[in-house]
């Protein structure tokens, strides 16, 4: 398991050797770099690599068994909130920022690979590197290179990155500006989507249209992942909702509410088998949906009651974790 948080360091834990009575016994590596808070971390398919983000505007990108820093980019204007890994073996790396520091525990989880890992940060991979930032850009960094500057910039945002996820060539990122964006690397194309519109009437009687036109107030997207078969993205908003929304289309394909998610960037997945929706929430819970009808599966307590804000599944071992803002990084059995 691997893990971020505002202590400005990232640690790399075995929970087969952590215990109830002794978390600490578990911790095999501690990588110390960050001056800032961490924000995001991704790890490489083969475990060999991640990269990490935070406060201090740069993406790292880390050796995991020596804890050496192999790159550091620069050129952000703000905190960079995002990133991952794509490109063949790794190859890309793309990174985001969020509007606001939103909590000071464990900010996101990943586990991947044969091995356990969680994330507690969203990372980046090997050739190209993508992040996106407060300055509400997504850069591509060339992990071969040694050049510092980024390969390509995305500045399509109106607003802060504050989540995304790659797929194969293609590049989905959620932004505070209420847009999901998908960028299609190989055709050099980008589709937008409104998620979760709310309407802010001036008074009774304005008409709906100008309403739309001039009042729409959209949520903000705190977390984007796409389906195994690259068909449809699930999408969290501040409006305590997640959507699963068909990338062929735009449309809606189901939505999960029960938890809350109002003022803090919350993190989902999707279960094994992308069977099961995952997500935290604000009042200390972990909620787990079933994918087709929407229904809830699960209700977990965890966290001292306090803000769970990432989750993360690794399929091969169907468990799936969960990060708080106490500090602890808690291992579940996946629902079913």
């Amino acid at each position: 398991i691997l893990t971020g948080s505002a202590d400005r360091t990232i640690r790399l834990f075995n929970p087969i050797k952590a215990s109830l009575s002794s978390p600490e016994s578990g911790l095999v590596q501690t990588y110390s770099a960050h001056g800032y808070e961490v924000l995001d971390i991704s790890v490489t398919d083969d475990n060999a690599r991640f990269a990490s983000v935070g406060g201090d505007k740069q993406v790292f990108l880390w050796d995991v068994a020596t804890a050496r820093t192999l790159r550091r980019w620069t050129g952000h204007f703000g905190r960079v909130n995002c990133v991952g890994f794509g490109g063949e073996e790794g190859s890309v790396v793309v990174s985001g920022t969020s509007p606001r520091s939103e909590n000071e525990g464990i900010d996101e989880l990943h586990m991947g690979g044969e091995r356990v890992q969680f994330e507690l940060i969203i990372m980046a991979d090997h050739l190209i590197g993508s992040q996106g930032s407060f300055d509400a850009t997504v850069r591509l960094w060339d992990c071969k290179s040694q050049s510092t500057k980024p390969i390509q910039v995305l500045d399509d945002s109106k607003d802060s990155v504050s989540s995304l996820h790659v797929l194969g060539h293609e590049v989905v990122t959620g932004s505070v500006d209420g847009r999901m964006r998908l960028y299609d690397l190989r055709m050099g194309m980008i589709y937008a989507d409104t998620i979760g519109r709310k309407l802010l009437l001036s008074s009774p009687t304005t008409p709906l249209w100008y309403a739309e036109a001039f009042s729409a107030n959209l949520d903000p997207i705190t977390s984007v992942q796409q389906t195994s078969d690259g068909n449809a993205v699930l999408v969290s908003t501040l409006d305590s909702a997640i959507r699963l929304m068909d990338k062929s289309n735009g449309q809606m394909l189901q939505s999960y509410k029960g938890h809350l998610n109002k003022d803090y960037r919350i993190r989902s997945c999707l279960g094994p088998r992308d069977s099961v929706v995952i997500s935290g929430s604000e009042d200390g819970k972990i909620y787990a949906w079933e994918l087709f009808t929407g229904k809830v599966l699960e209700t977990l307590s965890a966290h001292n009651a306090k803000v769970a804000s990432a989750v993360t599944c690794n399929i091969a071992r169907d468990e799936f974790a969960s990060a708080g803002v106490d500090g602890s990084v808690i291992v579940w059995s996946a629902p079913q």
